[in-house]
């Protein structure tokens, strides 16, 4: 799978960080990937297409971690890639559950109201959507808030500054809009009669990657980060 091959990427540049560090490749990297999660926040808050509106979130949150490498961080570009792949899985698993049950459908505009009829989904959804937003206490925060603390207290040009404030709000706009239409917008009763929530094996599934997107945070920050000092 192509985002499997990417984040394999990432964590190759990880492993080959100190031949590539204090060069002009990693000066480009820091620029294109910054923008890189600049254009995907802004492409994913104007698609429809549920699978593609994950993808760029992936694009982005890639380009976050690619970012923070160049910046001489590979610990914490490799936290964020842990963290990363278990809410992100989550919500990859959600979506194709969702998918599937409204008949190979991706268009968001017309799976209003879906938590009223797959509420465990729903629910493993949310959180993972959380996550990624950075909401307090998830996985996604512990890594996501410590990679704006180091930029924050990096010495950058405002650009860069300026795309990864803007990025992470455009992270929460695109989740927010995602989260409306699934759940709050009235729903096509096109599909009605496939909807329902009991296929077992996926939610067992489900709700480990949910266990692991709430606790796995902290967990991580103790075994990769076992001194104050980055």
């Amino acid at each position: 799978h192509s985002s499997t091959l990417v984040t394999a990427g990432v964590y190759l540049l990880i492993r080959f960080n100190l031949l590539l560090s204090d060069t002009m490749f990693f000066k480009l990297l820091l620029l294109f990937s910054s923008l890189t999660m600049f254009m995907a926040g802004i492409s994913a808050n104007y698609e429809f297409d549920l699978k593609k509106i994950i993808a760029l979130s992936t694009l982005s949150q890639l380009g976050l971690m690619m970012s923070i490498l160049s910046m001489g961080m590979p610990l914490l570009a490799f936290f964020h890639l842990l963290t990363h792949a278990m809410f992100k899985a989550l919500l990859f698993m959600c979506a194709g559950v969702i998918i599937h049950m409204m008949n190979d459908m991706q268009d968001i505009r017309f799976m209003g109201g879906i938590s009223l009829y797959v509420p465990m989904t729903c629910l493993c959804m949310n959180i993972s959507n959380m996550a990624l937003c950075g909401i307090p206490f998830l996985a996604g925060f512990y890594s996501k808030d410590l990679i704006l603390e180091m930029v924050s207290f990096s010495n950058l040009n405002f650009l860069i500054f300026f795309l990864y404030y803007v990025s992470t709000g455009l992270t929460m706009f695109y989740t927010i809009r995602l989260m409306m239409y699934l759940m709050v917008n009235d729903f096509n009763l096109m599909c009605i009669y496939n909807l329902y929530d009991e296929d077992y094996v996926m939610l067992k599934s489900m709700l480990v990657l949910l266990f692991m997107s709430v606790v796995s945070g902290s967990m991580l920050m103790w075994l990769i980060f076992y001194y104050p000092c980055m």
